[in-house]
């Protein structure tokens, strides 16, 4: 189990070969296809996930994800279910990306478009601006200038070590005040410094994109049961897990002196989990 980004399609490719030579049938792969073992809400756990931790963070600050600005790069699953989330939440999403370069709709991205784009059709996010009923779309070539449009929050969604120390210079001077990883370590070790110094609200993957994981959990239980449970209690549980997540680590950043510093947190809390088990079996 865990979330690499793997679709339901490569999931079932690899389940179905498993069985094929272990001749057996075991809960060893999650993101399984729905016939056969898979979670409702798995395809958009992480995405869901990482909205439901950033407005829990933004909600012990003060502040909400409604009426807020949001930039979020990739264009995958993570990123096209946080946009979802988002815009549920009363965010204005205005800008998505993939490999080739990235779209700008400060009227709010049109998410069906995207799906049937990405998920249907899997054509390029270049498409979206000739498609787009909104006039004010633009398209660029390249993805690194994602992050100079100016937004309040910004959740990197797309790949390892994306954002860059000149981005996260570029988002503190444009007035971004929160940052959320969605993809696993997108953020550079020197951008994440930077923008903690600069007050910066910033949620690390090992945390904020945690969902993912999360709901493979609840797909191995329902396995294990023998049940499905509807999509409105899995997200019921994610959303759960995600605000429970944000407090423990926040808590734990507290009791050590860091208030505020979430990274500490999710070190020192998964920490702690680590030396609670081993004592608990007797190992330290």
């Amino acid at each position: 189990a865990g979330d690499i980004g793997t679709g339901a399609r490569e999931v079932g490719y690899m389940f179905g070969q498993y069985k094929r030579i272990r001749n057996e049938w075991s809960g060893v792969l999650t993101g399984k296809g729905l016939t056969f073992g898979g979670s409702l809400a798995r395809t958009e756990a992480t995405g869901y996930g990482l909205c439901y931790f950033t407005n829990e963070m933004l909600k012990a600050n003060g502040k909400s994800l409604k009426d807020q600005t949001v930039v979020i790069s990739g264009s995958g699953n993570v990123a096209i279910y946080a946009t979802e989330k988002a815009t549920e939440f009363g965010a204005k999403v205005v800008a998505l990306s993939d490999s080739s370069g990235y779209i700008h709709d400060p009227d709010g991205i049109e998410l069906d478009l995207v799906k049937q784009i990405k998920e249907v059709e899997r054509g390029r996010i270049k498409e979206y601006a000739a498609r787009t009923s909104h006039k004010n779309v633009t398209y660029t070539e390249g993805c690194s200038g994602i992050w100079t449009i100016k937004c309040d929050i910004a959740l990197p969604c797309a790949t390892q070590n994306e954002l860059h120390l000149e981005d996260a210079k570029q988002l503190v001077a444009n007035g971004c005040y929160a940052v959320a990883e969605g993809a696993n370590m997108p953020t550079t070790l020197e951008a994440t410094e930077y923008l903690q110094k600069n007050g910066i609200l910033f949620a690390p993957g090992k945390a904020s994109n945690a969902g993912g994981v999360a709901t493979s959990a609840l797909e191995m239980s329902q396995n294990s049961e023998r049940l499905s449970w509807t999509f409105e209690e899995v997200d019921g549980k994610l959303q759960n897990i995600m605000v429970n997540i944000f407090h423990n680590l926040d808590d734990a950043a507290k009791r050590y002196g860091m208030e505020g510093n979430y990274v500490a947190g999710a070190n020192i809390a998964g920490f702690e989990k680590v030396v609670d088990a081993m004592t608990a079996q007797g190992i330290v």
